[in-house]
């Protein structure tokens, strides 16, 4: 379940993604690159009046990322059965995917080397930043 947000120019509302271990659906096959677009307020709504997330607050985070997953591989439908079934690695990743682009409003994230602890951006999308 999607809604049709129509890009602008010089607005990006949908952020491609690669899963850190991927979905595996029901044949075996596994399902790592997708994208994610901006929640509207719609969704927001949707998903807090929804009678599961309801009885139990920690549906919420299904719920919005399962309406605003546009594509995920070669899955044809993203619903609560993929979302659910996701390694919880996988989860959190599109979590804090979710909390950056629509809370933050960008996908990156600083990091420091290891070795000459030089800080600098990656996109944890798995975009090169511009």
């Amino acid at each position: 379940m999607t809604t049709a947000v129509t890009e602008q120019p010089g607005l990006r509302t949908e952020f491609p993604f690669t899963l850190p271990r991927g979905y595996v659906d029901e044949d075996g096959r596994v399902h790592r690159e997708g994208a994610l677009r901006l929640a509207t307020a719609k969704d927001e709504l949707t998903a807090q009046a929804e009678p599961l997330v309801r009885q139990n607050g920690s549906y919420l985070t299904i719920y919005l990322i399962m309406r605003t997953l546009t594509r995920l591989g070669a899955v044809p439908v993203v619903d609560r059965f993929v979302v659910e079934h996701m390694f919880a690695s996988d989860l959190a990743f599109l979590q804090d995917l979710y909390r950056r682009v629509n809370q933050l409003g960008h996908t990156e994230g600083e990091v420091a080397c290891p070795r000459c602890e030089h800080r600098f951006l990656v996109d944890v999308a798995g975009e090169a930043a511009p």
